[in-house]
């Protein structure tokens, strides 16, 4: 791969992450940390090899989770299996109820003026199909600096409420997909890759 060719991928400062409250797990302070991350001067797109393992910058991740309330009112994820072909590797084989991915560059049209937005949309119509009437509504976010590749990442976690349960992937990497009742899944929390616990343990579990 030429040097041209190279991802580049949306990253804002660690040291401005810990200058607003560096926090551990899932904190729902939506606006006080994005009003002052998601802005010109602190967002930048760099090299996604280098940003791996760089603990300098936070790369950040729009991480949208499908919930879905049945007629008892009982709630329900939209929940799948990582494969070998899905983005980080480090996550393969884990079950997980977030759908995202790395923000690029090429989400970054010279006249956008919020790329986070951008490759969301990207994320969601590259990995799943889902038509159905929906609310889109920003949760919290997700830091975990006890792992390898948590302490490189920022998740931005969004509940899209959506009224029927039809979301269906377009990746053969999505394995094993469907929506499962959240009172199941807390009690299997083990299967679950990190951020994906620490959603349900907070969004569900109180």
């Amino acid at each position: 791969m030429s040097i041209a060719e190279v991802e580049q991928v949306l990253v804002v400062p660690t040291e401005k992450f810990h200058e607003i409250g560096q926090f551990q797990g899932f904190s729902d302070q939506v606006e006080h940390y994005l009003d002052q991350l998601l802005t010109p001067e602190q967002m930048s797109f760099r090299p996604r090899d280098i940003m791996e393992k760089s603990p300098e910058f936070k790369q950040l991740i729009p991480y949208v989770i499908f919930e879905y309330v049945d007629d008892q009112g009982s709630k329900h994820v939209f929940q799948y299996v990582r494969g070998k072909g899905q983005g980080e590797s480090r996550l393969h084989s884990k079950r997980s109820i977030g759908i995202g991915g790395h923000v690029s560059s090429e989400d970054a049209p010279s006249d956008s003026h919020d790329p986070f937005q951008e490759g969301m949309r990207r994320e969601l119509a590259e990995e799943v199909t889902f038509n159905a009437p929906h609310e889109m509504v920003c949760a919290g976010l997700i830091n975990d600096d006890e792992s390898e590749v948590g302490r490189v990442h920022l998740g931005v976690v969004y509940l899209c409420k959506i009224e029927r349960p039809e979301v269906l992937p377009n990746e053969e990497d999505i394995l094993d997909a469907g929506f499962r009742p959240v009172n199941d899944m807390l009690t299997k929390l083990e299967e679950f890759e990190t951020w994906s616990s620490m959603c349900l343990q907070a969004i569900y579990g109180k």
